[in-house]
């Protein structure tokens, strides 16, 4: 099964279905600017692997080097290919856009693989996939759309401890992002974390860093750069929230599809 998008929610969607026996694969953009690296496979981009949760991923960079990590079956492997090469090369039983766009109209990749999952706004089932995954905070989170579309973006990101937007930093312009800073530091308001195009970002709020692009990563205007977590106990590892109810209206979706799907190891 093929997962495009490596983000926080594709990881998740990946790591659920590694640990049920099924050969997935992650998609991935070279160097990708995710800034919760703590919660995704990231990292295998820049340090070759990176492990969540007791499953660890590896950056491959070839065919022959997915299926022998799948005969090894200690890891997902991980590239930084289009899918339409990838669907040409390797015939997937399932593709899950996991991509997390913000784009109105979203992709139908349902000629890529022989079931397509669609996961967030702009997906219908039967117009541009087969079913969808509804992906925003509320009731619905997770729940599997058979015969209706996700519903359209709305709000904002959840609150922590009452803060929303506020306690991020968007890049303002196109640029190389450049920071020393790390990961589940604590930080201060103003405090200088890193330069877009020789200029300085600064943490919005105090906290700990849940979220920070990898240092060297091309961005472009409305990328994530800096999440900080405002609580005394803050959710920095490990799969968060959504992408866990994400994951399991996918394994759900495609229990359905493919009986055989076991359950978690």
């Amino acid at each position: 099964m093929l997962v495009v998008g490596g983000g926080d929610v594709g990881s998740a969607v990946a790591h659920g279905l590694f640990r049920r026996g099924v050969q997935v694969l992650i998609a991935e953009r070279p160097k990708s600017p995710h800034a919760r690296r703590g919660m995704a496979f990231t990292d295998a981009l820049f340090d070759g692997e990176s492990t969540l949760e007791g499953v660890s991923a590896r950056h491959v960079q070839s065919v022959a080097e997915v299926e022998a990590c799948w005969r090894e079956g200690r890891c997902i492997p991980v590239v930084t290919q289009d899918e339409s090469l990838l669907t040409s090369a390797i015939a997937f039983d399932a593709l899950v856009e996991a991509t997390m766009r913000r784009d109105a109209v979203r992709p139908d990749l349902r000629g890529m693989a022989g079931f397509m999952v669609g996961l967030g706004p702009g997906y219908t089932p039967g117009v541009n996939c087969d079913v969808a995954i509804e992906t925003q905070w509320g009731e619905s989170m997770g729940r599997v759309l058979r015969d209706r579309p996700t519903a359209p973006r709305a709000g904002g990101p959840r609150a922590l401890d009452g803060v929303t937007r506020e306690r991020f930093v968007a890049a303002t312009v196109a640029g190389t992002w450049r920071t020393s800073a790390r990961l589940g530091q604590p930080v201060q308001p103003g405090e200088v974390l890193g330069y877009l195009e020789g200029e300085p970002v600064s943490a919005p709020i105090a906290g700990y860093l849940r979220g920070l692009s990898r240092d060297g990563v091309q961005v472009l205007p409305g990328a994530r750069l800096v999440e900080v977590d405002p609580r005394r106990e803050p959710e920095l590892q490990g799969l968060g929230e959504r992408p866990r109810a994400v994951a399991r209206g996918v394994i759900e979706a495609l229990s359905e599809r493919f009986p055989g799907l076991g359950a978690a190891g």
